[in-house]
């Protein structure tokens, strides 16, 4: 069974990206690739306890175990050496990725304090968008009890679409709320 959002972007945004960026062919019409939630640690590496609250945190949010990412550098102000965990990462595609994002858009972003819409700021030139959120606790599957520290992560999503305009249009269309201009 397809994700509610894949039925609607099949159906809906998938026609009215066609004609609203002037493309002669459907398989040009952008499309999202993945979805990579990102936790650094910080000043936390090595705090055990820390490390495993933040991986079933991620674990909670995306149905998936998250892969631990290593500094590819030293760098001696932050007191990291070559090869040492510094944070970790799960990447979603595919269904998961579709209901991850439906749940994002329709549960999680009401939830956020005093919310009025993400910013148009956040694209990178070639149509992927950023988001980072401050404390965990706006997903729906953290309770407040359970959650001892709150940590921020941060939210890429990676489309097909070349040009911040394309991918406006393509994220807008599917329905994520951006600020009013």
């Amino acid at each position: 069974m397809k994700p509610e959002l894949y039925k609607i972007y099949k159906e809906k945004v998938v026609p009215a990206l066609k004609t609203e960026l002037a493309l002669d062919n459907i398989m040009r019409v952008p499309k999202i690739e993945k979805v990579v939630i990102n936790v650094g640690y910080g000043r936390n590496t090595k705090d055990k306890a820390f490390i495993e609250r933040v991986e079933r945190t991620l674990t909670l949010i995306s149905g998936q175990r998250p892969i631990h990412n290593k500094a590819k550098k030293s760098i001696s102000n932050f007191k990291i050496r070559e090869g040492m965990e510094i944070g970790v990462s799960v990447t979603l595609r595919g269904a998961k990725m579709y209901e991850f994002l439906y749940k994002l858009i329709n549960l999680t972003f009401p939830r956020v304090r005093d919310f009025r819409g993400i910013d148009l700021k956040s694209f990178d030139g070639k149509g992927n968008y950023t988001i980072g959120f401050k404390e965990q606790l706006a997903f729906p599957e953290i309770s407040g009890e359970s959650a001892d520290n709150t940590h921020g992560l941060q939210l890429i999503i990676n489309t097909t679409a070349g040009n911040d305009k394309a991918g406006y249009a393509l994220l807008s269309q599917i329905g994520f709320p951006f600020r009013k201009k």
